[in-house]
């Protein structure tokens, strides 16, 4: 392949536009369904977080304190989503004992930890 030709593009990827935007929204939906469904961590965590981050905006601090407790908040929910997507994925290609699958599920696990460890350093 010469230098200036494009990569090929998969047929599954989408052109753009307003329908990419769409389904984007779409997709987005049905995840955060999937997770607050299927995930008993995710509710978890959502039932820790949402009172934080609604209170955190009643508190005597300044707006960028009350930024930066309410970002970490959604990290921890943002990290949740992609360790629970890793462990759908692992599922996916087997559900055997593999040492590979158990790190790759083991450092999701230590994402979150330490987005939630952050999020109690901040607050």
């Amino acid at each position: 392949m010469s230098t200036d030709q494009a990569p090929p593009v998969s047929q599954l990827k989408s052109v753009g536009g307003i329908r990419r935007i769409a389904n984007a929204l779409k997709y987005s939906r049905q995840g955060l369904s999937h997770a607050f469904r299927y995930e008993a961590a995710f509710r978890q965590e959502l039932l820790l977080i949402a009172p934080a981050a609604f209170g955190v905006w009643f508190l005597p601090l300044t707006v960028v304190e009350k930024v930066l407790l309410f970002s970490l908040s959604l990290l921890v929910l943002v990290v949740e989503l992609l360790n629970s997507a890793v462990e759908a994925v692992v599922d996916r290609v087997s559900t055997e004992h593999h040492a590979l699958s158990g790190r790759a599920k083991d450092l999701g696990s230590a994402a979150v930890f330490l987005a939630l460890a952050a999020m109690a350093v901040a607050w």
